[in-house]
């Protein structure tokens, strides 16, 4: 995955989460002594606009996500 590209990027829950299954990337948290290292993804649900913070290997697991809107 190309985190360089993760920004504003689109995202699917397989299982939906509180009924909310489309998602868009809005920030990266990035380690703070090391800026090139990603900590924390914060996506946002489309739907209802509830903020899910989680760790970027997460959205390499395509038995959760799914990148773009399925």
């Amino acid at each position: 995955m190309n985190y360089k590209n993760l920004l504003n990027s689109k995202w699917t829950a397989v299982e939906p989460l509180n009924k909310e299954k489309h998602f868009l990337v809005i920030k990266l948290q990035k380690n703070p002594n090391d800026s090139q290292v990603i900590e924390l993804v914060i996506l946002e649900a489309i739907l209802t606009k509830r903020k899910l913070q989680i760790k970027p290997r997460e959205l390499e697991n395509q038995n959760y996500w799914l990148e773009g809107w399925k």
